[in-house]
């Protein structure tokens, strides 16, 4: 069984140095560590050059998505059999690996297997068991794992791009993920498109990796104005799920613009007292859902 870690990096060395000790200290060792440095400008490309062992794809910033694309398709082409997946900012304990592989089998057509996440000793989770694509007024994710008590590998029908590892026949048979889509949804689009191709994606509990917390001393405006280029992606990739894959008209449209009007209040109500938002956002915002309804993916400036 040939297993080939990718790990998508974008100015952030020190987490990638650990991120990448963390993958060469496995129980069971990989057969090929593959970094995609996604146009860093911290010194991470001259680090990489240096290191002996790692495969690197080096490329202009495409976002996680973008990054993933690459990862994964070159990992393929290197004829792995399972495709370990992770950002710069996750740290696989030593048998994190090792436990993931004992459960390639246990039921028929497993096509990825996801980790447990742990944000300073406790368990941190966005996966979910369910989706709802039928009610608009609801989130798309039901039976998250979240506050739940899980001891045992169970189905699930969403995960992140934080230690997923992928089989060669699922990713042959759904492909990459959509590139497209720069940042946040990429995962989960790649999850539904799994599970419509009858593959399982499989909780592991017993497989530990700490996720990083970022810690920020910026008030809450200078969050948000750093933050606000990802909102705008927020909306529109939100929007692109649910009108892909929604099951009636509500969802398709309605969702996403339950979404969009949420951030254009906050920019409406804001924006004459704080520097966060600009009258200028609404409109982003508006751009964004309907890009997202129109299926019509591109990078904001």
């Amino acid at each position: 069984m040939k297993v080939i870690a990718v790990v998508v990096t974008y100015n952030r060395l020190e987490l990638l140095q650990r991120t990448v000790a963390c993958l060469q200290g496995q129980t069971r060792p990989l057969d090929e560590i593959l970094v995609v440095n996604n146009g860093s400008t911290d010194g991470t490309a001259d680090w990489l050059a240096a290191q002996d062992g790692l495969h690197i794809i080096t490329q202009g910033n495409t976002g996680g998505s973008g990054g993933f694309h690459s990862g994964i398709r070159e990992a393929f082409i290197r004829e792995a059999d399972w495709i370990w997946c992770m950002d710069d900012d996750v740290f696989p304990r030593p048998d994190c690996l090792e436990q993931l592989l004992r459960h390639t089998d246990d039921v028929p057509n497993t096509g990825i297997l996801a980790p447990r996440r742990l944000l300073e000793g406790r368990i941190f989770t966005n996966d979910f068991r369910a989706l709802n694509l039928t009610n608009p007024f609801a989130s798309m994710y039901r039976k998250k794992l979240k506050g739940q008590v899980v001891n045992a590998p169970v189905d699930i029908c969403g995960t992140a791009f934080e230690g997923l590892c992928i089989s060669k026949e699922c990713v042959a048979e759904i492909g990459l993920p959509n590139r497209d889509l720069f940042i946040f949804c990429d995962d989960t689009d790649y999850c539904i498109r799994a599970v419509q191709a009858r593959y399982r994606i499989r909780y592991i509990p017993d497989a530990l990796m700490d996720k990083h917390r970022f810690f920020s001393q910026d008030t809450w405006v200078e969050r948000q104005r750093k933050k606000k280029w990802k909102r705008f992606y927020q909306v529109r990739n939100a929007t692109y799920l649910n009108h892909r894959y929604g099951r009636n008209r509500a969802v398709r449209h309605l969702r996403g613009l339950n979404t969009a009007l949420g951030y254009m209040l906050i920019a409406l109500l804001t924006a004459p007292f704080t520097q966060a938002y600009q009258w200028s956002d609404i409109r982003r915002f508006w751009r964004a859902y309907r890009d997202g309804v129109k299926e019509r993916l591109g990078i904001y400036q």
